[in-house]
């Protein structure tokens, strides 16, 4: 279903949100003890799982285009000793704007711009804190050197005054300066300081037409959370079942483990159900997750 998207906040939705912290980690505690993924060949499936939907990351100040070509390789045959009858690619890159072109140039030269997208960060990241007038550039810098998807973050500041209807009309001019690429939009949960704030956020991007929203620019102290994402979850939910609209979901930062990438699988398709666990519908945003889940895989292969 395509949203409309109003010229102007509708702010009554954001009315009489609570969320009780102590209920939410509890309900966390219950939804991974209720469904275990335990260490069998069904672990092997869900790690395997997990590689699919990593957005492969590289934001560091001395990104080049050599190693931006190799993280594209890497994305491309991320599992060289699993025999697969349909070849297993992590979901997308993700750069900074000056290398997009540099990722795009890799995986066209590999046949893979299809199957392997380029997402870029925009807007001022990782803080969001430059004026709308020169975030808005480098999302069409970012488009027209062939990003194809787009995380940009948002100015934190204007959650922690309210200002919902300015948030609003920012995401909405983000949205329009994408063009074809999908909006992901970075929440930075670790700053928003409550976890009401991290539901109205979340609300507020996905009405001005995100496509995802996205924990983290995992510069914060507190990146992503299993609470954090219950709370996301059911603002998804909560907007899916008011518009008929699936928006995806993001978590990024602080993914270290391969259990910690199993949990919030549990968590989605709990939550949400499994038809969110697609690369459409949720991605996890890691730089070194791969190298872990790439040694416990073949740990697992090895055990057969």
């Amino acid at each position: 279903m395509v949203q409309v998207l109003a010229k102007t906040l509708d702010t009554t939705i954001l009315n009489n949100v609570h969320v009780d912290k102590t209920s939410v980690e509890a309900q966390i505690e219950k939804i991974l003890l209720k469904y275990p993924v335990h260490e069998s060949s069904n672990y092997k499936r869900w790690l395997i799982k997990a590689v699919t939907l990593i957005d492969l990351t590289t934001l560091s100040g001395d990104d080049t285009r050599s190693n931006v070509t190799r993280l594209c390789i890497k994305a491309a045959n991320p599992l060289p000793f699993e025999e697969e009858k349909e070849k297993t690619r992590t979901a997308a890159v993700c750069v900074y704007p000056n290398r997009v072109a540099d990722a795009h140039d890799a995986l066209k030269k590999m046949g893979l711009t299809e199957e392997i997208q380029v997402a870029s960060v925009a807007t001022g990241f990782p803080s969001g804190q430059y004026p709308l007038h020169t975030r808005l550039p480098e999302i069409k810098y970012a488009v027209d050197m062939g990003a194809t998807e787009i995380d940009v973050v948002l100015d934190r500041s204007l959650v922690l005054t309210g200002k919902w209807d300015t948030l609003y009309k920012e995401v909405l001019q983000m949205k329009e300066a994408c063009g074809s690429a999908h909006l992901k939009v970075i929440l930075g949960v670790g700053e928003l300081a409550t976890y009401e704030n991290v539901y109205s956020a979340s609300m507020v991007a996905m009405l001005a037409g995100a496509d995802f929203i996205k924990t983290s620019t995992g510069k914060e102290a507190v990146n992503a959370t299993l609470p954090v994402g219950l709370v996301m979850c059911r603002a998804i939910r909560n907007f899916y079942l008011m518009t008929g609209v699936k928006v995806g979901l993001k978590p990024a930062g602080g993914i270290k483990t391969s259990r910690d990438a199993v949990n919030w699988l549990v968590l989605v398709y709990t939550e949400l159900g499994p038809e969110w666990l697609t690369p459409q519908l949720f991605r996890i945003g890691a730089s070194s997750l791969l190298d872990v889940l790439e040694k416990d895989i073949k740990k697992l292969s090895m055990k057969k």
